[in-house]
C-alpha cells in the first residue's frame, strides 16, 4: 500500500471506453499506476489477477450491482474498493463499504476519493525492529537481545542503544547523546553518558557495537 501522495496501483473497472481513458489519465498525472477493464463480467479476474492498491468500480449501470460488488471486493481484498454509483444508488443498493461516488462527479474527486481510500487503508508507520550485529532491538516492545540472550536495560540505557542504532556509523559528542536520551537541558553532565555507556557495553557484552572514538565521542558498528 502507499500514502496519499500517489504512487499506488489502481484498477478502473469502466465500461465506457471514454470515461475509463478520462479517469486513467488523471489518476496516472497524480502518479498512480493504472489498469482499465472495461468488462464488467471480467471484473473479478482482472481484479485477482493484477492486485491493486485500490479498485474504482462503475455499479451505475450493473444489473445486480451489490453482488458485483460484492464479488470485485473479495477478489481485490484487502485493496478498498470505490463505488461509483448513480444518484438512486445509495438508496436502491446499500452496504457497498466506505468509499462511494455518486455520478455526476468530476475527475478531480475521484482522484480524491482514490487517494482518501489509500490513506484510510494503509495502516500507521510503526518503528522497525533495529539490528547491529547479533544486537536486536525492537522498539515497539523495548526489548534488546544479543543472540538468543534477552538484555535487560533501563530506560535511559534502552534510550541510548536506540538512538545509537537508530543513526548507524554516525559519530555523536556526548553532549548530543545527552539531548538525546535525556532531553536538552536536562542539566547531566559528560561522565553520566561515559557511565551509561559503561554499563550499556558490559550488559551487551563482548558483541557490543558500541565504540569510542578518542576525543569526539561514540559510534555504533553497524
Amino acid at each position: 500500500m502507499t500514502n496519499d501522495s500517489g504512487g499506488g496501483r489502481v484498477l478502473v473497472i469502466e465500461h465506457e471506453p471514454a470515461v475509463a481513458e478520462l479517469e486513467r489519465r488523471y489518476l496516472v498525472r497524480e502518479g498512480y499506476e493504472v489498469e482499465v477493464e472495461t468488462d464488467p463480467a471480467r471484473a473479478a479476474a482482472t481484479a485477482a489477477l493484477t492486485r491493486p492498491d485500490v479498485v474504482v468500480l462503475d455499479l451505475s449501470t450493473a444489473a445486480l450491482p451489490a453482488e458485483l460488488y460484492r464479488r470485485v471486493a473479495e477478489a481485490a481484498r484487502p485493496a478498498p474498493v470505490i463505488a461509483v454509483t448513480g444518484p438512486l444508488d445509495q438508496i436502491t443498493t446499500p452496504g457497498l463499504g466506505d468509499h462511494q461516488v455518486t455520478r455526476p462527479f468530476g475527475p478531480r474527486l475521484l482522484v480524491g476519493a482514490v487517494a482518501e481510500a489509500l490513506r484510510r487503508s494503509t495502516p500507521p508507520e510503526t518503528p522497525g525492529v533495529l539490528r547491529a550485529g547479533p544486537v536486536t532491538l525492537d522498539p515497539r516492545g523495548r526489548s534488546v537481545t544479543v543472540g538468543d540472550r534477552s538484555v535487560a536495560l533501563t530506560v535511559t540505557e534502552f534510550d541510548l542503544l536506540a538512538f545509537l542504532m537508530d543513526n548507524p556509523g554516525r559519530v555523536f559528542t556526548r553532549e548530543q547523546l545527552l539531548d538525546a536520551a535525556w532531553g536538552p537541558g536536562a542539566g547531566a553532565g559528560n561522565r553520566t553518558v561515559d557511565v551509561h555507556i559503561a554499563q550499556l557495553r558490559a550488559k551487551l557484552g563482548e558483541e557490543s557495537p558500541i565504540r569510542t572514538v578518542r576525543g569526539v565521542g561514540y559510534v555504533l558498528d553497524a
